[in-house]
C-alpha cells in the first residue's frame, strides 16, 4: 500500500492540509491536497479520479514527497509556452496593432 511518509520530514497530515490551502501556486496546492487525502485513508486511484489526474501521476507525487520532502511538491515550470501575462517583451505589432480605421493618419 502506498503511504505518505510525513514523519520523515517532521510533518503531519495537517501540515499538508495547510500547504494545500496556502501554497502560492495552484498545482502545488493540488499536490499537497492529494497527499493529504491519501493520509486520510484514500487510495491514490480514488484521489486521481477525483482530481482528473492519472493514478500514476498521483503516485509519482507521493514518491517524490517521500524522497524529497515538501519541496518536491512545489510547482516548477519545465517548459512549454509562457502565459501572455508573463512576457516582458512588447507584443508583436502585426498581432496586436489597432485596425486601420483607428490608426492616426499620416500627413505627407
Amino acid at each position: 500500500m502506498l503511504r505518505v511518509d510525513c514523519a520523515r520530514w517532521g510533518q503531519t497530515p495537517e501540515d499538508l492540509r495547510h500547504l494545500a490551502l496556502s501554497a502560492p501556486h495552484a498545482r502545488t496546492r493540488e499536490r499537497a491536497l492529494a497527499l493529504f487525502d491519501i493520509t486520510q485513508h484514500r487510495c491514490a486511484t480514488q484521489v486521481a479520479v477525483r482530481t482528473g489526474r492519472r493514478a500514476h501521476t498521483v503516485m509519482d507525487w507521493v514518491h517524490a514527497y517521500n524522497q524529497g520532502g515538501p519541496d518536491a511538491l512545489a510547482f516548477r515550470r519545465t517548459g512549454g509556452r509562457r502565459p501572455l501575462f508573463a512576457h516582458s517583451a512588447k507584443p508583436s505589432s502585426a498581432r496586436w496593432s489597432a485596425p486601420p480605421s483607428a490608426r492616426p493618419r499620416r500627413h505627407r
